[in-house]
């Protein structure tokens, strides 16, 4: 089996159609479970975030993975495979493990060195976890790759060259200014409550925003993300006319105001809020361009004819749109209208393209190389591991059956004795084996050494069943373990083309083979 990955990502795709091929959660669930019931699959994960769907698999065969791969995204997705294909990139073996690495790392996001990704992995690999689409391999890779990203940003500087996408788009609609100082004073309503809607509340919180909304179809998700921001959360109440009853301040008067109302009243607030956030995983627009342009347009007739400075605590007229979601949940037609700035993914992804490169990002890379040839070596060390486990239990059952025999040509040796002999003859299988296979196992970690666990096979007249059985009870226990644990138009390709108990019944007929 060999690892697979087809995605598409910012870097390989355009915006509008990253936006169409965008997974619902439902929709990534079964996307596995199809992945899994596909033939040349065994494991299957996807990793889908607002810049990149990428579905990672262990396969055995590499041409029919990359047909099976590459369709199932395109149905899953809604976009026409012809049209999808173009734009997908197709990693194999040690280039799929650098991949993912370098994605945990930062180094393949639209700002670099950005930390959001780890979490993602995360949740992309509960996901698998939870389905029972993610066995052995995956397990391994995706929470070997949590730990590179992590070592990545505690041995190096790569936090200084990144930043999340959040900070990225504030500073993008501050034009220049910092962000606290263009932050100060305004009025901001958060839609979304997830963990990027959440990031951006703490972010405008920690800026000086005066006021904070949060609304969200749960509203009591929203409830707890304005508690956790050390301000004083209140839910309105709607008075019987209709109308929400004003909220009062924090008890100590600093910090900003956090309230939490649900997303049926954001027409309401909107023409409040001077900066709006916008990260849920609706299929459709949230805010469209009718519903901006009539809050503009309240907004413009409160304010005085000839208001047109920051007076108002750091306020102007001016409406700050910043829609990280995907697809898009603000209206692209918004930046179109006066007195509003848009700034969306396709905004970043264009700004993201020309961002200087910080000089950790060589020492995060140098991290990334070494830990993919560990990894690799690791993987090929445990393949033959099987194979060595069978030997073993073959010779212990040579063995068994050599004691069993000599037990009947010798009835007259007492407990001790026959202990003795036996604990002698072991000790000279495990001397004569110990060398060989510590060896091979150290050559099986080798580029190239996949092909000891066969020779090793040949030379021992190993049944290949009584090794597949060692094989099928160590994915068991490992499976089980992860799932408790908490935690032309063809694609480019980046790596080499396809290369190419029962135990002891299988071992015990042989035996009884050569004893006759």
């Amino acid at each position: 089996m060999s690892l697979l990955v087809v995605g598409l990502s910012h870097r390989s795709a355009p915006v509008s159609v990253l936006e169409r091929a965008a997974l619902a959660p439902e929709t990534q669930a079964k996307l596995l479970q199809d992945a899994l019931a596909a033939e040349p699959a065994t494991e299957a994960a996807v990793l889908a975030t607002c810049n990149r769907i990428e579905l990672y698999a262990d396969v055995d065969k590499f041409h029919a993975g990359v047909a099976e791969l590459s369709t199932l995204l395109a149905v899953h997705s809604g976009v026409g495979l012809e049209e999808l294909t173009p734009y997908l990139y197709v990693h194999y073996e040690d280039r799929a493990v650098h991949h993912l690495f370098s994605v945990a790392c930062g180094l393949d996001s639209m700002v670099v060195g950005e930390g959001q990704i780890l979490g993602q992995i995360k949740d992309a690999l509960a996901l698998g976890q939870g389905l029972h689409t993610a066995g052995r391999m995956l397990n391994d890779l995706f929470q070997q790759a949590l730990r590179v990203g992590k070592r990545a940003h505690s041995e190096t500087g790569i936090d200084r060259a990144g930043q999340s996408l959040v900070t990225f788009g504030l500073e993008h609609l501050a034009a220049g200014a910092a962000v606290e100082e263009w932050a100060s004073g305004k009025r901001a309503l958060v839609i979304g409550a997830g963990s990027m809607s959440s990031l951006a509340a703490t972010t405008l919180a920690r800026a000086g925003v005066t006021e904070l909304v949060i609304a969200n179809r749960t509203l009591e998700r929203a409830e707890r993300l304005a508690a956790t921001l050390d301000a004083r959360s209140v839910r309105l109440a709607a008075g019987p006319d209709g109308e929400e009853a004003p909220a009062a301040g924090r008890a100590d008067g600093t910090g900003p105001l956090a309230r939490a109302v649900p997303i049926g009243r954001i027409a309401a607030e909107l023409p409040r809020a001077d900066l709006v956030v916008s990260c849920t995983g609706a299929t459709g627009l949230v805010l469209t361009v009718e519903a901006i342009e009539g809050a503009v347009a309240v907004r413009e007739a409160a304010r005085p004819p000839s208001d047109d400075s920051r007076a108002d605590g750091g306020r102007d007229g001016r409406v700050a749109l910043l829609d990280l979601a995907m697809p898009r949940d603000i209206d692209a037609a918004a930046h179109r209208l006066e007195g509003v700035r848009l700034v969306d993914i396709e905004t970043l992804a264009e700004a993201s393209a020309d961002a200087p490169m910080a000089a950790d990002v060589d020492a995060v890379r140098a991290i990334v190389a070494a830990e993919v040839t560990a990894f690799g070596a690791a993987q090929r060390a445990a393949h033959i591991t099987p194979t060595v486990v069978a030997l073993r239990t073959m010779a212990a059952d040579v063995v068994a059956s050599e004691i069993a025999r000599l037990d009947g040509r010798l009835p007259e040796l007492d407990e001790k004795q026959r202990s003795e002999i036996a604990q002698t003859v072991r000790r000279v299988v495990d001397k004569l084996l110990h060398a060989p296979t510590v060896r091979v196992k150290e050559l099986a970690g080798e580029p190239g050494g996949a092909g000891y666990a066969d020779a090793l096979r040949e030379l021992f007249d190993l049944d290949p069943q009584a090794v597949a059985a060692v094989s099928r009870a160590d994915t068991s226990a490992a499976s089980g373990s992860a799932a408790n644990s908490p935690a032309a138009n063809s694609p480019v390709v980046n790596g080499p083309a396809a290369n190419g108990s029962a135990v002891n019944r299988s071992a015990n007929d042989r035996n009884r083979g050569r004893a006759s």
